[in-house]
C-alpha cells in the first residue's frame, strides 16, 4: 500500500460515523478521535438584535480585551492622569458606564451557549452544542474555517454534537474569506430576520 492510500484509509476512519449523525439515532458515542472545522457560531443565549450588534462590535474590533486606553490630557486637567484603566474615582461619568457595561458583557460571554456547526473531512456537518461552557467558543474568538478535533467518546445525541471541555480540543486556524463571507453574511440574515419579526 503506498503513502497516499495509508492516508485516505486512515481519514476514512477520522469521519462522522453516518448512523450516529442521524437525528433519529438517540445517542452514539465517538470511537475515535474526529477532526472537523467549524462552518458557523450562533450565540443562543442572545437576541437576534443583540446577536448583530455583537457582530458589529467585532467588526470594529471592541470585542479585543486586555488592553488599556490611554487618554490624552489637556494642559487644563492636571489632575487626571493619562492612565483611565476604567475603575474608581478616575472614571468620571460615561467610563463608568462604559465600565459596568464591559463587566456586564463579559458576565455574558462567561454565561452564553453557543452553537457550532461542524464539517468533517468528507464534508458531512453536523450541529455542536456546548454541554458544558468552552471558552475559546464564542463569537469574536472562534473562527469560520477554524480546526477542532473532537475526542474519542464524545457524544452525539439525535444528531448534535454535545461538546464538553474534556472532549474536544481547538486547534486554531482560519479561512480568511469564509470569515469575511459569514460575518457579512451571517449579519444580512439576522438582520432580514429582525425586519421580519417587526412587521
Amino acid at each position: 500500500m503506498d503513502f497516499t492510500a495509508q492516508i485516505r484509509s486512515a481519514l476514512q476512519s477520522q469521519s462522522f460515523p453516518t448512523p450516529s449523525i442521524n437525528p433519529e439515532t438517540p445517542e452514539a458515542v465517538l470511537h475515535k478521535d474526529v477532526p472537523c472545522q467549524v462552518l458557523d457560531v450562533e450565540n443562543l443565549s442572545l437576541s437576534r438584535w443583540e446577536q448583530v450588534e455583537e457582530l458589529e462590535a467585532v467588526a470594529r474590533g471592541e470585542q479585543t480585551t486586555g488592553r488599556r486606553v490611554v487618554r490624552l490630557v489637556s494642559a487644563e486637567e492636571p489632575e487626571y492622569d493619562n492612565l483611565d484603566e476604567g475603575s474608581g474615582a478616575g472614571a468620571a461619568g460615561g467610563g463608568g458606564r462604559a465600565t459596568q457595561q464591559m463587566q456586564q458583557q463579559m458576565q455574558q460571554r462567561r454565561n452564553a451557549t453557543h452553537r457550532i456547526v461542524l464539517q468533517d473531512f468528507k464534508g458531512q456537518k453536523v450541529y455542536a452544542m456546548e454541554l458544558r461552557r468552552i471558552e475559546r467558543i464564542g463569537i469574536g474568538s472562534t473562527n469560520v474555517g477554524e480546526k477542532i478535533m473532537l475526542k474519542k467518546g464524545t457524544v452525539i445525541a439525535r444528531g448534535t454534537v454535545l461538546l464538553e471541555p474534556d472532549k474536544c480540543v481547538l486547534l486554531g486556524g482560519k479561512i480568511d474569506t469564509w470569515q469575511r463571507a459569514w460575518l457579512e453574511g451571517r449579519m444580512a440574515r439576522l438582520k432580514e430576520a429582525v425586519e421580519g419579526e417587526r412587521q
